[in-house]
């Protein structure tokens, strides 16, 4: 669904992707693996556009949307390609409501009245904390429940590509295996998803493809089985063993 090929991304004057090449399968969750300051968040900002690709392209279903030599889609027409983004800020509007929140994410309803019902049951089944807090301001929540709003927000409706960074991020182990559940679920849809994660459980749990970056580019990818299995590739690549860093209540 989603290629990257020779991307490289300038951020004022520094370079920090350095040709990035990588396919993320449709219907699958695809890992975006790596040391911080590797480049997986700008990866993910450059290819939802908000960071402009100085060289290489970006190609979504075929359709090249990002890089010089073409006519690239700015960020709001990528998210009408069925894109969500979740950063890793979240972006919550702290002094709305969580119905409020939700509501700014639906493009087919002006009211709370008018979204769609089975959809948000469903996600209130995800995450019951959404319907118990559904009129307090989003600003009060936890760290974990903010989280499972923001990604609640981004699947509020049908997305063929979800793009999400580190999730798991300061969250309490319950919340992490709550989420692990939710995005299991959300697999099952067939939704395509490029995950940046630092939780090696979280990893080994939820991916089916693993993309490990570091110093900007793509040193690895392939099955995240296959990562899981091979210890002295996991110090190589990421310094540590992978199977002794998970949560064994995942």
């Amino acid at each position: 669904m989603l290629s990257l090929r020779g991307v490289h991304t300038h951020i004022g004057a520094y370079h920090i992707l350095h040709g990035v090449d990588m396919e993320v399968p449709a219907g699958q969750l695809t890992m975006l693996l790596g040391r911080n300051g590797a480049g997986k968040t700008t990866t993910l900002r450059t290819i939802m556009g908000l960071w402009q690709a100085s060289r290489g392209q970006v190609l979504l279903d075929g359709r090249q949307i990002a890089g010089p030599g073409c006519a690239a889609l700015s960020t709001p027409e990528i998210a009408q390609q069925e894109v969500a983004y979740v950063p890793e800020s979240m972006g919550i509007f702290s002094e709305l409501s969580v119905a409020e929140n939700l509501l700014l994410a639906a493009r087919r309803a002006r009211s709370l009245k008018e979204l769609d019902t089975p959809r948000l049951e469903w996600l209130f089944g995800l995450f019951p904390a959404l319907k118990k807090f559904w009129l307090y301001p989003a600003g009060k929540l936890s760290g974990g429940q903010k989280q499972m709003l923001a990604i609640a927000r981004a699947m509020l409706e049908p997305r063929r590509l979800l793009l999400i960074d580190e999730p798991s991020k300061g969250l309490a182990p319950a919340m992490v295996r709550n989420l692990v559940a939710a995005l299991q679920e959300l697999k099952s849809t067939q939704t395509t998803i490029l995950l940046v994660e630092q939780n090696f459980a979280v990893a080994k749990a939820l991916g089916d493809r693993v993309a490990v970056m570091d110093d900007g580019r793509v040193v690895h990818a392939g099955a995240m089985a296959e990562l899981v299995a091979d210890e002295r590739l996991q110090q190589r690549l990421l310094g540590l063993n992978l199977d002794s860093a998970v949560d064994r209540s995942l």
